[in-house]
């Protein structure tokens, strides 16, 4: 909505991103308008809460939405009618746990959280993660709604694969988080791309694509086409750009040069937001459309990124 020349959402005023933000700590950031999910994790970490509980209590909202179908439960389809989910955290020691390629459970973020504190691995995939979950005591449910199956029967009426630039959320929370100690850890989930190729796996789950953490630098994740973050190693190479001394703005905007540069990517949507270890933060994206959301107070302010194509 439009009121006197400002634009305003339902969390506040609506802000065309361009600069890096304010030094506050501590801070959460997420991909998209996910406001519950960040004021959910901004509540924990301003009564003190860790930053995996934050993280994971946040992304679980999205997760447990039915009506999100770019996440968890309700999560859009593969083309054969299976919903498969991805999903990663990764904390301020370096340690990292994912899932890839998983049915029947609704919280795939827990389940990464477990693969990173209960095994000597990073990556659970298919059959071997749903097992790990189900030894961990996690209930297997039903993730295919009526609404998710009444699209795919509708999609295949044409079975045209042609992905819509920031519609569904583009298939992905990514979210990232900095205590009062500044100590930074990040987390993302996703059902993936809606109608994919039964078994693909988008740059969500993968460390240094869809989500890196380097708590002497910074933190960053992404969301869009997978493909393109996977082949440019998207969120490794904004906290290595952070590192030789670009904020968090410049080093997602160069990101994202780095893919329109090598791939195009005219019709395709990517979007990076990162942290400092000083708490400053930014986001920048291939197109315009692409939001993410703040909390470092009570108020939450959502931010139209600045992007590559205009």
């Amino acid at each position: 909505m439009i009121f006197g020349g400002a634009l305003f959402s339902s969390c506040g005023p609506l802000r065309k991103a361009s600069a890096d933000k304010q030094h506050k700590k501590p801070l959460v950031i997420s991909t998209w308008n996910n406001h519950e999910a960040n004021n959910v994790a901004w509540k924990i970490l301003r009564d003190g809460g860790s930053v995996l509980d934050a993280l994971e209590n946040g992304i679980h909202i999205p997760e447990n939405n039915p009506d999100d179908t770019s996440v968890g439960y309700g999560g859009r389809p593969d083309r054969d009618g299976f919903v498969t989910l991805d999903a990663c955290m990764m904390d301020h020691l370096g340690n990292a746990g994912s899932v890839t390629f998983m049915s029947g459970f609704k919280n795939p973020i827990s389940v990464a959280r477990k693969v990173m504190e209960e095994t000597p691995h990073v990556i659970l995939s298919g059959v071997g993660a749903e097992q790990f979950a189900l030894n961990q005591g996690f209930e297997k449910i039903k993730l295919l709604t009526t609404d998710s199956k009444k699209a795919l029967e509708e999609w295949k009426v044409k079975s045209k694969y042609a992905p819509v630039i920031n519609s569904e959320r583009h298939d992905t929370i990514g979210m990232i988080a900095i205590d009062k100690d500044g100590n930074l850890s990040g987390g993302c989930s996703t059902s993936g791309l809606a109608y994919k190729m039964r078994g693909r796996v988008g740059d969500s789950p993968i460390i240094g694509a869809g989500l890196f953490v380097d708590n002497d630098i910074g933190a960053a994740t992404a969301t869009g086409l997978g493909e393109l973050v996977l082949k440019t190693l998207g969120t490794f190479l904004v906290v290595e750009l952070m590192r030789g001394g670009l904020s968090p703005q410049e080093a997602c905007k160069q990101a994202v040069l780095r893919i329109a540069n090598k791939y195009g990517g005219k019709d395709n949507q990517v979007g990076f937001i990162a942290i400092a270890k000083n708490g400053d933060y930014g986001g920048y994206s291939l197109q315009k459309g692409f939001q993410y959301i703040v909390h470092n107070s009570d108020e939450g302010e959502l931010f139209n990124s600045a992007s590559f194509y205009s």
